[in-house]
């Protein structure tokens, strides 16, 4: 990696400088783009009518700042340089359109990650976005962040799980936006004059969804009694080994998105579905992700059994309580599966302690897959409407829905000559309530949830072997 010369210490004297973060431009174009966060619209926008905005003068200062740091810290990064001098051209012209809807479409169009997945490899990333599961705004954003991209996966996507799209990242250093639940960065929430035809590139911290997951889980199974394998136990406990679970897992599910029998593209068009088709769809892709680890393990691919028990926790544990109850759709993902592994009796809640039956677990996990995976391929077949019927048939099965549902009670109870869409509006927000088992797990893991906003792989809370 390009080394920079900085002074440091006694006069004359330079020391190399490979990170971003330890450059003085950094903490300078962070407190930019922090002062510049405030005045901005939902949009992205400054109106410089609306109480408490700046001077026009003081907002072009700061966006200089902003651009002024790229240009100091783009040689760290030299792979990022059509990318930085783009950013900067787009910088400057929303300040000298008069700060309307900003428009980085040049900029997002040279920015390339998944061009050189080199494991380690820097980038220092400048967008006015919202990031998803955190800030709905779309406020100016800088993050540095480091490629996840080790030679077992890279022999993986080469060989059996071609994604040339996915990033693995984790994170360095971030403006307010990240100090959230986030856990991705994509280039559908980055503010643009238009959509590309189509995007390049997707990126998963799992340094964050580690962490994240080995607070919650850890907590989990002491509320829960439940006694973890010896190797399971110090997966749970080692951050490395589970940012190489997650990995791992993101790769398989992002892919399963365009892969399989699907009656419907899940989100390449605009659409509009009940959400616990989402919830299926979401589901079904960790599943994958599930069964191929198991296929991976029987290989002898070290990370494989990590990441059957990541998706088994993160879904029974952490997705089912995680939100608000408004259309939670993987929620509703994380209470089927746990649904469907108790009535297969896989797992049991018997004397306040909850328990696995490890042997059978694989098995009956990669059977609800097959359930999903028939549900979808019938689907073809289907009209729009019969399909959804048969999603909510499916999750029925296992989950109670809302008493005062109108879905529940069948065709006969809604307005067929609606089309499909107006149909979304008798779903109620909470179709299938939480059970009470986890009812009562929310109140004890919500804390622990709330406690993992902005957590990273550095500030990650340590847990005792």
């Amino acid at each position: 990696m390009t080394e920079i010369l900085v002074q440091s210490g006694a006069e004359g004297q330079a020391s190399p400088l490979t990170r971003v973060i330890e450059h003085p431009a950094w903490p300078v174009l962070k407190d930019a783009v922090e002062q510049i966060r405030p005045w901005q619209s939902k949009d992205g926008s400054i109106d410089f009518e609306a109480e408490g905005a700046p001077q026009r003068a003081d907002a072009v200062a700061a966006v200089e700042r902003v651009a002024d740091a790229v240009e100091q810290l783009s040689p760290l990064v030299p792979h990022d340089a059509a990318y930085h001098e783009a950013l900067v051209k787009d910088l400057r012209r929303w300040a000298e359109g008069g700060f309307e809807v900003p428009d980085f479409l040049d900029s997002l169009l040279a920015f390339q990650p998944a061009a050189n997945r080199q494991d380690g490899l820097q980038h220092l990333v400048v967008f006015p976005m919202y990031t998803q599961n955190g800030n709905l705004d779309r406020n100016l954003e800088a993050v540095v962040l480091r490629m996840v991209w080790p030679d077992w996966l890279s022999e993986l996507e080469r060989t059996r799980y071609d994604n040339p799209l996915f990033c693995g990242i984790t994170f360095e250093d971030f403006t307010p936006g990240y100090d959230t639940h986030s856990a991705v960065l994509f280039p559908e929430t980055i503010a643009v004059r238009e959509a590309p035809e189509r995007f390049s590139w997707g990126g998963i911290f799992c340094d964050r969804e580690a962490a994240r997951f080995r607070r919650v889980t850890d907590a989990a199974v002491g509320i829960l009694g439940l006694e973890l394998p010896e190797d399971i136990a110090a997966m749970v406990h080692d951050q490395k080994r589970c940012e190489e679970a997650f990995v791992l897992w993101d790769m398989v599910h992002d892919r399963t998105h365009s892969h399989g029998d699907l009656p419907f593209d899940p989100f390449m068009i605009k659409q509009r579905q009940p959400f616990w088709m989402y919830g299926l769809e979401e589901l079904r892709c960790d599943l994958t992700a599930f069964k191929e680890a198991v296929k991976l393990q029987a290989d002898g691919v070290a990370q494989a059994r990590d990441v059957q028990y990541a998706v088994l926790f993160d879904r029974m544990f952490r997705f089912p309580v995680s939100g608000d109850r408004n259309r939670n759709y993987d929620g509703v993902g994380g209470q089927l599966l746990f649904a469907y592994l108790h009535k297969h009796d896989v797992v049991r809640w018997t004397d306040n302690k909850l328990s696995i039956d490890w042997e059978r677990a694989p098995q009956v996990t990669n059977q609800l897959c097959a359930e999903i995976e028939k549900l979808y391929k019938d689907g073809i077949d289907r009209p729009k409407l019969v399909h959804w019927f048969a999603g909510y048939e499916l999750v029925s099965t296992y989950l109670a829905p809302h008493p005062g549902s109108k879905w529940a009670k069948g065709p006969d109870a809604l307005d067929l000559t609606q089309p499909p869409r107006k149909l979304v509006d008798d779903v109620l927000p909470d179709e299938f309530p939480l059970s009470m088992f986890y009812e009562a797990l929310s109140k004890k893991l919500k804390n622990v949830i709330a406690s993992t906003k902005g957590i990273t792989a550095d500030g990650a809370e340590r847990i005792a072997a």
